[in-house]
C-alpha cells in the first residue's frame, strides 16, 4: 500500500491473530488526537485506542460549571484552532466536548472508542504486543497518550468520615443539587478545589475549605488577561531543560484562577469575607471532629505572594519593552485569619458531604516495560523514553508549560512524529520506508 510516498506493509495478522499496525496510540484525548494527525499528516498508518469515548474525559468528570481557565484562543490544536466568536472567552464543558469531537472528526481520526488497553509489552524482536478488552494487536512503535490523571486520589483518612456524610471525589462532583442538603466541606484548593468551593458558595452553600499551597494567579492585570501576557513574555514556550529542577516543577500544583462568568480571580479570601470558612491542610479525623494543621496564614500568603510575583515579572516585561499599559495599583489582601482553626466538628457544622479535590494517581500497571522512576513517573526526554519506538504524550511540563494543555501539546506531537518518521523502534523500521521529507502528504488543515 502507497500513502503520501510512505510505502507501508499491508495490516497483517499477529501471532495472537490480531491486526498489526506500524504506529499505535493509546488515548483519545487531545494529545492522541494531536499525534494521530501528525501522523495522517505523514501519511503513517496508524490505531488510535480509546477506552471510553471521545471526549469522555471532559463530558463525565468534569462538572456541570465547568470552563477552561485559559482563554479560547489559546485552543491551538494542530490544524484546529478556535474558530468560534468569543476567542477571549472561556469554553464551558459541552462546548469542549463539541471541540475534541470536531477536532477528530475533522480528519478522520482512526479512533477505536470502547477499547481498553489492559497490558503493553514488547517481544524479543522488538514488536510491541497490545491486549485489550477488544481483542490483541501489535505494533511497531508506541505513543501512550493518556494524561496524567488516571485513579482518583482519595485520602486514607476520608475512610473515617461518620456514617450519613456522602464522600465525594471531585471528578465525580456535578453540581450543588447533587450533594445532599447542608454544609459541604471541601478538600483542596488546586484548580478544582477552589472552582468548586466557589460553585457551592455561589449557590447559597455553607462551605469549609481546606487549603492546601497551591498557588493562585490574577484573571487580569494592566489591562489583559494574565495568560494572554505570559504568552507574549515567552512563558508558554520555555523548556523544561531550562530550569533547575525539571521533577520537581513537573509535579507543582496548577495556580487556581476561573474562566466562570467571564474570568475573574478565585480569592479565598474574598471567600472567607462572605462568610466561606477556611482551614489549613486536613491533618485527620477523628468521630465527627477533622483536624487542620497551623498553616491556614501560610497557605493564603504563598498563594498570595505566586501571584504578586507574577505581576512583577509582567511590570518589568512592560518596562522592559516600552509598552503602553494602564498602570494598575496593588490592594492588599481583603481578609486576614485571626487564628488558625484546628478542629471542625462536623455534625455540629451540619456537614453533610466531603468533596475530595485532592487530584490522581497515575497508574500504568498494564504498561509492562522498564521506563519508569521510582516514583512510578515515565522517563523521557521530551517524550522519547530509553525503550526504542515507546513515547509518552500529554504530561504536565512534558517538554513546556503548554504540554498538557491545548496550547502546546500539538508542539509535542509534531515533535514526536518526526521520531516516529524515523523509525526509531525496532518494529516500526520493518513497517515503514521514510522517503525525502518533501514526499510527505501536505495534509488537510481544518482551520
Amino acid at each position: 500500500m502507497q500513502t503520501a510516498g510512505i510505502t507501508q506493509r499491508p495490516q497483517a495478522l499477529s501471532a495472537a491473530g490480531g491486526s498489526h499496525y506500524p504506529v499505535a496510540v493509546i488515548g483519545a484525548g487531545q494529545a492522541g488526537l494531536a499525534i494521530s494527525y501528525h501522523l495522517t499528516r505523514l501519511g503513517i498508518d496508524h490505531v488510535v485506542l480509546e477506552r471510553q469515548r471521545i471526549g469522555y474525559e471532559w463530558r463525565e468528570r468534569r462538572w456541570d460549571s465547568f470552563c477552561l481557565v485559559t482563554p479560547n484562543w489559546q485552543c491551538q490544536l494542530p490544524g484546529w484552532p478556535y474558530h468560534g466568536p468569543d476567542p477571549d472567552g472561556f469554553m464551558g464543558r459541552d462546548e469542549i466536548v463539541a471541540y475534541v469531537a470536531g477536532y477528530a472528526a475533522s480528519f478522520g481520526a482512526p479512533v477505536r472508542e470502547d477499547t481498553d488497553v489492559t497490558r503493553l509489552r514488547r517481544d524479543p524482536g522488538g514488536t510491541f504486543e497490545i491486549r485489550t478488552s477488544r481483542g490483541d494487536l501489535t505494533a511497531g512503535q508506541v505513543v501512550v497518550a493518556t494524561g496524567p490523571y488516571h485513579r482518583a486520589r482519595l485520602p486514607r483518612l476520608g475512610s473515617r468520615l461518620p456514617d450519613g456524610i456522602a464522600s465525594v471525589h471531585s471528578s465525580q462532583y456535578r453540581s450543588p443539587a447533587a450533594l445532599p442538603a447542608g454544609a459541604v466541606l471541601v478538600v483542596g484548593t488546586g484548580q478544582s478545589g477552589g472552582q468548586i468551593a466557589e460553585d457551592l458558595h455561589l449557590a447559597g452553600r455553607q462551605v469549609h475549605l481546606a487549603t492546601g499551597s497551591a498557588p493562585r494567579v490574577a484573571r487580569r492585570y494592566r489591562g489583559r488577561d494574565v495568560v494572554a501576557w505570559l504568552d507574549e513574555m515567552g512563558h508558554y514556550d520555555r523548556g523544561v531543560d531550562e530550569f533547575e529542577d525539571a521533577d520537581a516543577l513537573r509535579l507543582r500544583a496548577n495556580h487556581y484562577v476561573t474562566g466562570r462568568d467571564g474570568g475573574h480571580d478565585i480569592d479565598l479570601r474574598a471567600f472567607a469575607r462572605e462568610g466561606m470558612r477556611l482551614y489549613g491542610r486536613l491533618t485527620g479525623i477523628s468521630g465527627t471532629r477533622a483536624g487542620f494543621a497551623p498553616d491556614l496564614a501560610r497557605n493564603l500568603d504563598g498563594a498570595d505572594a505566586v501571584s504578586e510575583g507574577i505581576k512583577d515579572s509582567i511590570d518589568a516585561f512592560i518596562a522592559g519593552r516600552g509598552i503602553a499599559a494602564p498602570a494598575e495599583a496593588r490592594r492588599p489582601p481583603v481578609w486576614q485569619p485571626d487564628r488558625e482553626p484546628g478542629e471542625l466538628d462536623l455534625a455540629a457544622s451540619g456537614i453533610s458531604a466531603v468533596v475530595w479535590a485532592t487530584g490522581f494517581r497515575r497508574e500504568y500497571s498494564w504498561l509492562e516495560l522498564p521506563v519508569f522512576d521510582g516514583r512510578g513517573y515515565p522517563v523521557h526526554t521530551r517524550g522519547v523514553t530509553s525503550c526504542p519506538g515507546l513515547y509518552v504524550l500529554g504530561l504536565p511540563w512534558q517538554y513546556t508549560w503548554g504540554s498538557g494543555r491545548f496550547c502546546g501539546v500539538g508542539r509535542d506531537a509534531a515533535h514526536l512524529a518526526e521520531h516516529i518518521r524515523g523509525g526509531a523502534g525496532t518494529g516500526c523500521c520493518a513497517d515503514v520506508q521514510v522517503p525525502a521529507p518533501a514526499a510527505a502528504a501536505a495534509g488537510t488543515s481544518a482551520a
